[in-house]
């Protein structure tokens, strides 16, 4: 329950600075992981995006405070928003009205209120997992930056995906694998360092020298719990959401700083063999 309740704080923190900038480290200190994956375990178990979640609160706050007789204006900047016309965008997509008409008595409203998180109780479903630590290693392959907002890139990293394996990147890649884990690699890198920018690496391990037109990482040692897979491309997806959901919550296991990876065990796109690796520490 500890972890649970460390995710109840950070969302007390975001409940108490919807009228401020929020400090993404302090959240993240908050929720016991990096930023990344509290926007990762946020969106599996509420099931919008963090950054819609914020939105949609101070929207619904907004609305009270215009009920009340704030001025318009004053309210759009109470909520971080820097221009009238931006806050009417957004006040009329959630409430289907200008904030002007929401001023009037009697107007029905949309609440949107402040979630709580917990464990609820399911049919349970066995999950087949190991926790092995590994030794430091180096992968090879093709990169792009992350962004902070775990969202975008759900929609660049298929992207990438694609145009690796039509321009010829992923099959110079995969002739340089000659270490564990043997498989394709999705790699994220650098969660909880300041120091380090957000990558995506599609790559493989190896100990070779990196040619030209690819790059290389050194993923350093860390504890993981490995999940096997196996499925459409959207099974990953599912069981990366019911490690986060079902799995975490009660492992005594909880996020470290460290690298995701998926492992891809064969090259069949309509029924993938996978792994999930998750950097892991003992709560």
């Amino acid at each position: 329950m500890e972890w649970i309740d460390r995710l109840e704080e950070a969302i007390d923190y975001i409940e108490q600075h919807l009228t401020e900038d929020m400090d993404q480290q302090k959240l993240a200190q908050l929720a016991g992981c990096s930023y990344y994956h509290f926007q990762r375990v946020f969106s599996y178990m509420v099931g919008i995006p963090l950054a819609e979640y914020i939105r949609k609160r101070k929207l619904s706050l907004a609305a009270v405070d215009l009920q009340q007789g704030e001025k318009v204006i004053d309210v759009g900047l109470k909520y971080g928003y820097e221009s009238p016309t931006a806050f009417n965008r957004a006040f009329k997509q959630m409430h289907e009205m200008t904030p002007s008409s929401a001023q009037k008595e009697g107007t029905m409203m949309k609440s949107y209120p402040r979630i709580k998180f917990q464990i609820t109780v399911k049919g349970a479903v066995e999950m087949d997992y190991r926790i092995e630590t590994k030794a430091a290693f180096t992968i090879i392959g093709a990169s792009i930056p992350l962004s902070k907002e775990i969202e975008q890139n759900f929609v660049e990293v298929p992207k990438f995906w694609q145009k690796v394996a039509t321009e010829g990147t992923l099959a110079k890649i995969i002739p340089l694998m000659n270490q564990e884990p043997m498989g394709v690699l999705g790699v994220s890198t650098g969660f909880g360092q300041e120091s380090e920018e957000l990558n995506y690496y599609i790559a493989v391990a190896s100990d070779k020298d990196a040619p030209a037109g690819l790059t290389s990482y050194k993923v350093p040692q860390m504890t993981w719990a490995i999940f096997p897979g196996e499925g459409s491309p959207q099974a990953i997806q599912e069981l990366e959401k019911k490690i986060v959901t079902d799995w975490l919550p009660t492992s005594g296991y909880e996020y470290a700083d460290g690298a995701d990876i998926e492992v891809y065990l064969d090259n069949n796109p309509e029924h993938a063999k996978f792994e999930v690796w998750l950097p892991v520490k003992k709560a």
